[in-house]
């Protein structure tokens, strides 16, 4: 069975993780997607652990690996004149270019759209730079880290009482390809609707701040800057994480565990306060109430910190979950593979890399009944170059062995 994007053909100098993980999107639902990369410089993730066995090497990173899942990968030094030739080439034969670079760095290889636009005068060029193509700071570079801080997600991330610290892995990463994944998808409607091929410039800066959701339009309509306070919410109470009983896996003691309760209305509250065995503090004045509640917030927190620590995690989010309340438990890698809804979605694909042999890969969130996304392991380095060269573009074998020589591959 053909994937949803059987036929499309891609061709990627994205590198990290944004650009890859949205080609990545194209390449598991059956679109080619062909990896260009350098030996003069090859992507900085190649270096990023976790590592195979925890030994580094060039083959051996888990984010490289997974976030490249059923792409081919090609050698090509844009540098040489011959390499950019094959690179034209390529472009004659493909629905689409991407890259996360800064517009310098296309710019100086000559790949602008009216240059590609020549070769195919349909092709889609779409280019995701931190903060845009155009404007005084489209040569700033930077990663998701960096982006969080400026798109104004780490303002609104900790204690009131304390500096701001962020997300644990750099956010706009993994949401960022979704903006880039539609717009793809909305250029390749539009061509095959007009026949015309577009530019696309994507700004990871301003992608990322449309998380920011009411905080923009806080400002915007009542000048009101909002800032972090820790888990708790306008609307809520009690809302934050709450810890529970430390205990065993496989023999070993683990970290203390914690689970996640939002009480949005006085109903689910009475309900919460019912499983933790506690029925009349939902009758008590200072807590009978949302507005009650929210005056007198962290006497509750410090409630529910002393009644939850003596649960099981999962015991207690069954319960609270029956009994109407939305609760979680705050999950760690361990207990996402070990998650029986993951298990029965079939999240985690399971491919055999040849360097690091079978591992957990991400499979897409979203599934397609007639055309379900089929993925590979990560392609090792210019494993595809046989097959681009010589198949797809028909290089004589003297042609080949030239470029090789020459150095325009490497």
């Amino acid at each position: 069975m053909p994937g949803a994007l059987e036929g499309i053909r891609i061709i990627d100098f994205t590198w990290g993780a944004a650009g890859p993980i949205a080609t990545k999107l194209m390449a598991d639902h059956g679109a080619e997607v062909i990896r260009i990369e350098s030996m003069y410089k090859p992507d900085w993730l190649r270096g990023v652990p976790p590592n195979k066995d925890g030994v580094a090497g060039f083959e051996r990173s888990g984010y490289y690996a997974n976030f490249n899942s059923s792409k081919r990968l090609i050698s090509l030094d844009m540098n040489h004149t011959e390499g950019r030739e094959m690179f034209l080439r390529l472009v004659r034969i493909a629905d689409v270019v991407s890259d996360n670079f800064t517009p310098r760095a296309m710019k100086k290889w000559g790949i602008t759209h009216d240059a590609l636009a020549q070769v195919k005068p349909d092709i889609i060029q779409i280019s995701l730079p931190l903060q845009g193509g155009t404007g005084p700071h489209a040569f700033f570079q930077g990663y998701g880290n960096n982006l969080q801080a400026l798109a104004g997600i780490n303002h609104l991330t900790g204690w009131p009482d304390r500096e701001p610290v962020g997300t644990g892995v750099a956010y706009t990463d993994f949401t960022g390809p979704h903006f880039v994944g539609i717009a793809i998808m909305a250029a390749l409607d539009h061509r095959r609707r007009t026949g015309q091929g577009q530019y696309i410039d994507l700004s990871q800066y301003e992608a990322g701040v449309h998380l920011l959701e009411t905080a923009i339009l806080d400002y915007a309509v009542n000048g009101h800057v909002q800032t972090r306070d820790g888990n708790r919410h306008p609307q809520a109470a009690p809302h934050g994480a709450y810890p529970c009983r430390r205990g065993e896996w496989s023999g070993q003691a683990v970290d203390e565990r914690w689970i996640s309760i939002a009480c949005f209305s006085d109903e689910e509250w009475r309900a919460c306060a019912q499983v933790l065995g506690h029925p009349e503090a939902a009758r008590e004045p200072r807590f009978a109430t949302l507005k009650a509640r929210k005056q007198h917030e962290e006497e509750l927190d410090r409630l529910l910190t002393g009644w939850t620590a003596s649960w099981d995690e999962y015991a207690l989010m069954e319960a609270l979950q029956g009994a109407g309340v939305p609760a979680g438990v705050v999950q760690n890698a361990r207990d996402l593979h070990r998650d029986p809804q993951m298990k029965h979605r079939g999240h985690y694909r399971f491919l055999e890399h040849p360097e690091i042999g079978v591992s957990a890969y991400d499979g897409p969130s979203w599934r397609l009944n007639k055309t379900p996304a089929r993925q590979r392991a990560a392609p090792t380095w210019a494993e595809a170059n046989d097959y681009v060269y010589r198949e797809l573009l028909g290089l004589l074998d003297d042609e080949y062995a030239g470029l090789i020589a020459e150095g325009a591959l490497e």
